[in-house]
């Protein structure tokens, strides 16, 4: 354990690179910076597996290796790196990950933490690149960080994507220039994330902070929307940001996870059938017996934390659900 508070996952790092070069990289940027503890270098050792294209860094102090955390979405070589805590990390007694890493100037972050100001983008074009919707959004100032949410399968785009602007009093700003905005035949849904955590929207007795309708229109494009705005409910309850594609690798973990949902999401109505596609990440599709029972469990379940992640729900075509066709 106190080795892994000293080590970092570095992914997406450039084809080729040898263990020398990455060391120096890290070496050469954090004294340029001053994210140093102390005299001398930062980085000690970093292993690299080309097969499969990342390394673990080792750095000599586990406060050098949080400062590193920063460099998430940093440029090396033409790449943007992935940088990420290993799997098993534990934060030390008596300290918390809660803390955001500190934003660098230029710096965009693959890794779009829950906090009171996540954006959700959705109804985006899917032929739209990072850096075109990173454009977008950049427009209103600079962002801390971004993730267009891809099918695993293909690397295309989803059509919605997650941000979070370096300055906050930005956040609504945001969300008010570009929500509903029209990008070919397709009307941007710009919301806070979190919106159903921390703020009533209206819902009525009995309601989750959300409203069944409202939740659901934070939700990308592909899933049931009327003419009017309003979401036509199904039998299908669709969660996203629930679960992650590191937790769905694991076949024990994997049927864990369908038995704790199962156990939660059974309050709100019996349940037909569960499916969590693999590997996609965050997606989850709830079949229960009638629409008013997934109505009662989107009310709830909107904005509600799960695995320390804020959770957002919809509804979802049932035709397309017993088809087994999950792309969202």
């Amino acid at each position: 354990m106190a080795r892994q508070s000293r080590r970092l996952y570095c992914g997406n790092i450039p084809f080729g690179i040898s263990e020398h070069v990455l060391v120096e990289f890290f070496n050469t940027t954090m004294t340029q910076l001053n994210m140093t503890t102390s005299s001398g270098n930062p980085v000690i050792a970093a292993q690299i597996n080309h097969d499969k294209n990342y390394a673990f860094v080792e750095f000599r102090s586990p406060e050098e290796a949080t400062a590193a955390m920063s460099f998430d979405g940093i440029t090396f070589s033409g790449q943007s790196l992935k940088i990420r805590r290993p799997k098993d990390y534990q934060p030390p007694p008596g300290t918390s990950e809660n803390g955001l890493p500190m934003h660098l100037p230029g710096i965009v972050s693959t890794n779009v933490p829950d906090s009171a100001d996540k954006i959700f983008i959705g109804g985006l074009p899917i032929y739209l690149n990072d850096e075109q919707v990173m454009e977008l959004l950049k427009s209103f100032g600079e962002l801390r960080a971004f993730n267009l949410v891809k099918d695993n399968a293909t690397s295309m785009s989803k059509g919605f994507a997650f941000c979070e602007y370096a300055d906050p009093t930005i956040t609504d700003i945001a969300c008010q220039g570009l929500n509903g905005m029209e990008l070919d035949d397709k009307k941007l849904v710009v919301q806070r994330a979190s919106v159903g955590s921390s703020k009533g929207a209206g819902g009525g007795p009995g309601m989750g902070s959300l409203g069944g309708s409202f939740a659901s229109s934070l939700l990308p494009s592909s899933l049931l929307l009327s003419s009017g705005g309003q979401v036509d409910p199904t039998n299908v309850v669709a969660l996203m940001n629930m679960v992650t594609e590191e937790e769905l690798r694991d076949n024990n973990e994997y049927e864990d996870i369908i038995d704790d949902i199962r156990g939660e999401c059974s309050k709100f109505g019996v349940i037909s059938s569960i499916k969590i596609p693999r590997p996609v990440q965050g997606q989850v599709f709830i079949h229960y017996v009638t629409k008013e029972m997934a109505a009662v469990a989107v009310s709830a379940l909107a904005g509600r934390r799960f695995a320390d992640r804020t959770v957002v729900a919809g509804y979802y075509s049932e035709s397309l659900y017993i088809e087994g066709n999950l792309g969202m």
